[in-house]
């Protein structure tokens, strides 16, 4: 399990906007038909990074579902679309959301279910 510190930065919260981020895409995972889009986003006030995977099971908004989780600057060139999920899998704790979820947020840990 890989463990990330707190520092209580908005960027840790659920909630936290999007526009709290720079972001930049990675790819696109395209493993078994999933096509989800994964991008790196960066905290504007603590500078850390983060991976985002995001997809949608069909095409209703109501499909949608998206994982974050912070990773090092030393583990972030190891980051490819093809491996993001199993490594947000592998943190301490994760956020996700999405219309999947009735466009709630909330913390996870362990393997997610696609």
């Amino acid at each position: 399990m890989i463990k990330m510190q707190k520092l209580g930065c908005a960027c840790e919260k659920p909630t936290a906007s999007y526009t709290e981020f720079r972001t930049s895409a990675l790819g696109i995972d395209q493993t078994h038909g999933k096509n989800a889009e994964v991008s790196i986003q960066q905290c504007k006030l603590c500078q850390r990074i983060w991976i985002r995977y995001a997809f949608h099971a069909d095409s209703t908004p109501e499909s949608g579902k998206w994982y974050k989780g912070m990773v090092s600057k030393k583990d972030r060139p190891q980051i490819t679309p093809e491996n993001a999920l199993e490594y947000i899998e592998g943190l301490e704790w994760y956020v996700y959301g999405g219309g999947f979820f009735g466009n709630t947020t909330a913390f996870g840990v362990g393997k997610i279910d696609i």
